[in-house]
């Protein structure tokens, strides 16, 4: 889709920020960010800003979550693994744009919520599991690429681990206040950081365990 007034406004966000790839704005066009936000916030899905979702979470802005959607390089033959689900928005997104999603949530409130707007926009196949997410989904892994909508230390181990070799992972990284988004590879069983992106302020990735979100590097 080219450029225009009818252009969805958060591709027009997504653009404004530097996002090329057309596969990702194909797929911020296809989905509709006012089925993935609570009916209170259906009026304000439009702005490019964080939404409240529930269980003290949130719903990143469209822009952010098209830049590190980007970052993944995505081709269309992937397995990817998505930490934090919400409302299921970045899963439809993805949806699009790989073969198979799997996405973890640790509130079951907001897992049944997202699979219920991801079976009303056609999107049933999109598997949907509760549990820690710093554990990953180890019965499903390896993954090509991980997204993480939470920030943490550094990446919890079991994450690196369920990385096919090659695979990209993306999470914000960082203390609060300090938090900027990192895109690692995974390279000779180990994760290699090859960007960072940008800063960004995101809700804590929390875990069920004492070591499992690894330690500063």
């Amino acid at each position: 889709m080219s450029a225009g007034r009818s252009e969805r406004p958060q591709v027009a966000a997504a653009r404004r920020v530097g996002v090329t790839d057309e596969r990702v704005l194909a797929a911020m066009a296809a989905v509709p960010r006012e089925r993935f936000v609570p009916p209170a916030a259906r009026s304000e899905a439009d702005l490019d800003r964080p939404l409240r979702i529930g269980s003290n979470q949130t719903t990143s802005q469209p822009s952010l979550i098209a830049t590190m959607l980007q970052a993944l390089r995505l081709t269309g033959t992937e397995r990817v693994l998505e930490v934090g689900t919400g409302f299921g928005y970045q899963a439809a997104l993805l949806a699009h744009l790989v073969a198979e999603v799997v996405t973890v949530e640790r509130h079951a409130l907001l897992a049944d919520r997202a699979r219920g707007n991801l079976v009303a926009v056609g999107l049933a196949h999109v598997t949907v599991l509760v549990g820690d997410g710093t554990l990953g989904a180890p019965e499903y892994a390896p993954f090509d690429a991980i997204t993480v909508a939470a920030a943490a230390p550094a990446v919890p181990p079991a994450l690196a681990e369920q990385l096919a070799p090659g695979g990209r992972l993306v999470a914000p990284i960082g203390p609060r206040g300090q938090q900027v988004v990192v895109v690692y590879e995974y390279r000779d069983g180990q994760l290699v950081v090859v960007e960072r992106l940008t800063a960004v302020r995101f809700v804590p990735l929390v875990s069920d365990g004492p070591d499992r979100l690894g330690r500063d590097r």
